[in-house]
Order: C-alpha cells, then structure tokens, then sequence
C-alpha cells in the first residue's frame, strides 16, 4: 500500500506541482488549503507524512505543528520562505523533522520526504510497472525492450530507449539535460550538453518528419513529451 502524504499549503499551485511529483514516486497525496484543515487531516486520517506550510489561514503551520506534537510523532516538513536559521530553530525546536525553503525544486522536496519515510518507515513506495507505455501512438515493450510508433518498429540505442522510457513514463513533465544525460548514460553529467542535444535530435528523427511533434525543447529548462 501506497504512503499517504498531506501536503499542507493555501497556494493551490504549490500543492498541484507536489502532488504530481509525489504521486509519480509513488505516494498517495492528500492535500489541505489551510491549517484548520490540515489539523483535521492529520487527527483523522492515517497520514504517514506532512508537508507544512508555515503561512496559513485559520491556522498557522507552527500552531498546527505544536498541536500535532502533543499527541502524535508523524514526520513533518517544515516548508516555509522563511529561511533564516531562526525560523530554521524555532520550526525544529517545536517538532519538525525536516524544514524547506520556498523557492524550492520539487524534486528536492520528493527527497526530502523520501528520506523522512526512509527513517520513519525502513522502505520507499515500490511504484508498479506495467509490461507496456502508451503515449499517442507510441508504444514501448519493456519486456522486449521495443519502442514503435503508429505500429512501426523503431530502433533505439541503449541510451535513448532508457531516455524514452523515462519520458514516457512522465509525459508532458519537463527534464533537464542533466537528468536526460544521467538516465540515459548512467553516468554523472559533466560537460555533456552537447551529447544530450545530439541524441535528441535522433530520436525526433527516428520519430518522424516533425522535430518536435513528440518531443518538445522547453527553452532554458529540458525537453519533455507531448501529452
């Protein structure tokens, strides 16, 4: 069974972005637009870790923190623009496990909860993987380590079918060069731009006439595939 995260924040968007990077780690995501509500949460539902906004209506984070603590150890991350050490303090001082500064990458963020589930459960959620992607009218075979597209054989190195493999397991989400370079290589990214850019560019080959019908270059940030 999936770990149950309450993400805990009135700003709607903050709370969308962290439910969808939880979600594909493999968490179950509940979410609470301000602290009244984040307190009834976590009294009535089985939650396994809480990601809390410090800035609140009805109640503030440290205020449901300090509730929470007098009856319950559940993990707790702090997340908060405040990031002078004596926020810092006062957040773990009154029981937090953990304490994050906005802005922040949300990928950083699944680590950090990662970690906290880590300590406080011995495991991570085990996501479930199916035989088969399908994404438009590509298809990519796991089992036998295929990719087609509108039933059409594609050839792929070993590079770009992991490389396929992360991007249609996350379609429409952006990754940078970095972790392209990373998943496809196995190997730490350095100085390696132009290998990301030159493998991209056939795969959009191998795909079609299109440079960009399936994948997209997001200027500034990585490539991602279109929904």
């Amino acid at each position: 069974m999936a770990y149950k995260i309450l993400v805990a924040d009135d700003e709607k968007d903050i709370r969308s972005v962290l439910a969808l990077y939880l979600e594909d780690a493999g968490y179950e995501v509940v979410e609470a637009a301000d602290g009244a509500e984040a307190l009834r949460v976590l009294q009535t539902q089985d939650i396994d870790l809480c990601l809390l906004d410090i800035m609140m209506p009805e109640l503030d984070g440290y205020q449901v923190l300090k509730c929470v603590r007098e009856t319950d150890d559940v993990p707790i991350i702090v997340v908060s623009a405040k990031g002078q050490d004596a926020e810092k303090i006062l957040g773990l001082n009154l029981g937090a496990d953990d304490y994050l500064v906005k802005p922040f990458n949300p990928l950083e963020a699944v680590a950090r909860v990662n970690t906290n589930i880590r300590r406080a459960k011995g495991a991570l959620p085990q996501k479930t993987r199916t035989a088969a992607i399908k994404v438009r009218d590509l298809e990519l075979d796991r089992e036998s380590c295929t990719l087609t597209c509108a039933g059409q054989p594609i050839a792929l190195t070993s590079a770009e079918y992991r490389i396929m493999s992360m991007l249609m397991e996350h379609p429409g989400r952006v990754f940078t060069k970095q972790q392209i370079y990373e998943c496809g290589w196995d190997e730490d990214y350095i100085a390696a731009e132009n290998s990301v850019m030159v493998c991209m560019s056939k795969l959009r080959s191998k795909l079609g006439d299109d440079p960009q019908a399936y994948i997209k270059t997001i200027r500034g940030l990585g490539y991602r595939l279109e929904k």
